[in-house]
């Protein structure tokens, strides 16, 4: 009987572990899941590292070819395309390349293209060829579209027929480097652009031998993804292989399947949509549907259209959703997981009450970074939790107090650069490089990743972001750095100086991008150069919308401007006795900031 009540105590032990593990250690499953997952990847990882050809991701593309050949891979605009047609398309691609281009393994190509299914297959082509592409940004133009063409080293430009003006624009410069321009279109009577459109269609869509890609291996650099860390100029990471594979991963640390319908509405020159997305599915083999741009008031019907259970999201395009009339219908759909980065607590919040049950797997990392976080639990504001897999350390800045007034420790975050966790830089760029390296960190001889960004730990030891360091901010998802935005001020002929931040403004994630300037002796300030000078070489999110004119610039003792003061007065024209400019971007011109402006702006009227 003694036998007996023991094993009645131990079974009624266990019966209690689950709830007394809940109390205790509230996070002890969830943990345990994800490190389950996180480990499974790693191990996948180092197999595909010591496989003998290399194990790439168009070998895991081919292998689904293999298993689900019938498969929905892309659903775009009405039209589905399985998996063994997407195959047989890139196939077609890469065999009109090697003809016509006589590309070989290594030789970089930039894609010039918008989120289209054509996107894809014209990548996968290049892989099977073994040739890295550069993936630039539709929306750049002119010397920016220019400058990140140089700096991959590109010897061919694959665009979209829609993209000719843009391509045109630049072509005098491109026919000076002696680049191969192709169209994928049939017919086109520009002098330096040729048309590829016909020998697609009509190549042969035939298997590509994996000898092609022979000597491709896990450093080897798969693809250039431009940051947009630095707006003006972005800066082409290289992403290798390695990366592409850990980047693919992050789906299934989320818990997506193969049985999921992924939905792509961010651009596919982004890491988010591009290796996340896209690449994260081939390594699910599920399905992705896929759309042009997001767009707000179409983004529920979609998920119901196609049976969407895994969407994407950037910070604002959460708040987008959040902002959209409510209807009866909000809570009926099946998407049940959302990957991004970027969202505050408080529209996170929003979102979850509004739109139901959803595990958002808001993640931190940087395409060119060697440390990153994802959010595995339920928690809101969370961009992830320190465990035993974690591995980076923090450089302690000045403490933040909570609001029980209890300090929290706010820290820089930076990797350690090892074999294992590598930081491969920028192309053509040493000198950013450079800036992302810090040595002697917490012990001489040692080597960190400078993420920029500030980050905090709780007592739990959950993980938020804080803010970004120093001379970058964060507008419409996108970083912008001041110190580039500074330099093309100066470059308008009446500005002598110019300290460029940003300012909050209610109701809107980030900051929005703001000048101080000093004009040149007996100049006055030209509202139209201005706008065409920042035009020519910026975005627009990264262009300064308000501009404040300054006598002279406050510098600190060692020279450096003073933007504390100026972050905190904003651009309200009740409070600041400076000459206050807006940009008016249908006009093409600075217009002095008036009181109905500055209401507009605050109520909504004007969109930013």
């Amino acid at each position: 009987s003694l036998n007996m009540y023991l094993w009645i105590t131990v079974l009624a032990g266990l019966a209690l572990l689950p709830a007394l593990l809940k109390t205790f250690f509230p996070y002890f499953f969830q943990d345990c899941v994800y490190m389950y997952r996180a480990l499974g990847c790693g191990i996948r990882l180092n197999v595909y590292k010591r496989k003998t050809p290399f194990y790439s991701i168009v070998d895991c593309f081919l292998y689904a070819v293999k298993k689900h050949p019938r498969k929905a891979f892309i659903q775009f605009e009405g039209k589905t395309h399985s998996y063994e047609e997407v195959d047989k398309e890139s196939n077609k691609v890469a065999n009109a390349l090697r003809s016509e281009a006589g590309l070989r393994e290594g030789d970089t190509v930039a894609l010039f293209l918008g989120n289209e299914p054509r996107f894809v297959w014209t990548w996968l082509g290049l892989a099977k060829l073994g040739c890295p592409a550069a993936l630039l940004n539709f929306n750049i133009r002119s010397k920016s579209l220019l400058h990140c063409f140089s700096c991959c080293g590109a010897s061919v430009l694959i665009a979209a027929a829609e993209l000719r003006d843009a391509v045109e624009e630049i072509l005098p410069a491109l026919k000076e480097k002696g680049i191969t321009v192709y169209l994928l279109s049939d017919e086109c009577t520009t002098d330096g652009i040729q048309c590829i459109g016909q020998a697609i269609a009509k190549a042969s869509d035939t298997p590509l031998s994996p000898s092609l890609r022979s000597n491709i291996h896990i450093r080897t650099t798969a693809l250039y993804i431009y940051t947009s860390g630095t707006t003006g100029l972005p800066k082409a990471a290289y992403v290798t292989h390695e990366r592409v594979w850990a980047s693919s991963f992050i789906q299934g640390v989320c818990g997506v399947t193969s049985e999921d319908i992924f939905y792509i509405n961010l651009p596919l020159y982004h890491s988010a949509g591009f290796l996340i997305g896209l690449v994260g599915s081939i390594e699910r083999g599920n399905t992705v549907v896929l759309r042009r741009k997001f767009s707000a008031s179409q983004f529920w019907d979609d998920c119901r259209k196609h049976n969407i259970t895994v969407m994407q999201y950037i910070g604002e395009t959460l708040r987008y959703l959040c902002n959209m009339p409510k209807k009866a219908n909000d809570r009926d759909h099946k998407v049940r997981i959302a990957i991004g980065n970027g969202v505050r607590a408080d529209v996170w919040k929003e979102f979850l009450n509004r739109f139901g049950r959803i595990h958002v797997g808001e993640l931190y990392a940087a395409t060119e970074g060697n440390v990153g976080f994802i959010n595995y639990t339920d928690k809101v504001g969370v961009v992830g939790r320190i465990n035993i897999l974690s591995k980076f350390d923090i450089e302690k800045e000045e403490p933040v107090r909570n609001a029980e007034g209890l300090c929290i420790p706010v820290g820089l975050l930076v990797g350690k650069i090892t074999k294992h966790t590598p930081f491969v830089g920028y192309a053509g760029n040493e000198q950013q490089t450079e800036k992302k390296r810090l040595g002697d960190v917490f012990v001489k001889g040692d080597l960190y990743f400078n993420s920029g960004d500030l980050l905090r730990i709780d007592h739990e030891n959950f993980v938020y972001f804080h803010d970004r360091v120093g001379d970058t901010f964060r507008w419409k998802g996108e970083n912008v750095a001041t110190t580039e935005v500074a330099d093309i001020l100066m470059m308008v002929d009446c500005i002598e100086e110019a300290n460029v931040y940003g300012v909050k403004v209610e109701g809107h994630e980030g900051r929005i991008g703001m000048a101080a300037v000093k004009l040149k002796e007996g100049r006055e300030f030209d509202c139209v150069n201005t706008c065409s000078v920042l035009a020519n070489y910026l975005p627009v999110y990264a262009r300064p919308r308000f501009i404040r004119i300054q006598n002279s610039l406050e510098v600190t003792g060692t020279f450096k401007m003073k933007k504390v003061k100026l972050v905190e007065e904003g651009f309200d024209p009740t409070l600041i006795r400076d000459p206050l400019y807006f940009l008016d971007l249908p006009q093409k011109k600075y217009v002095p900031l008036s009181q109905e402006i500055h209401k507009s702006i605050v109520s909504q009227d004007i969109k930013l």
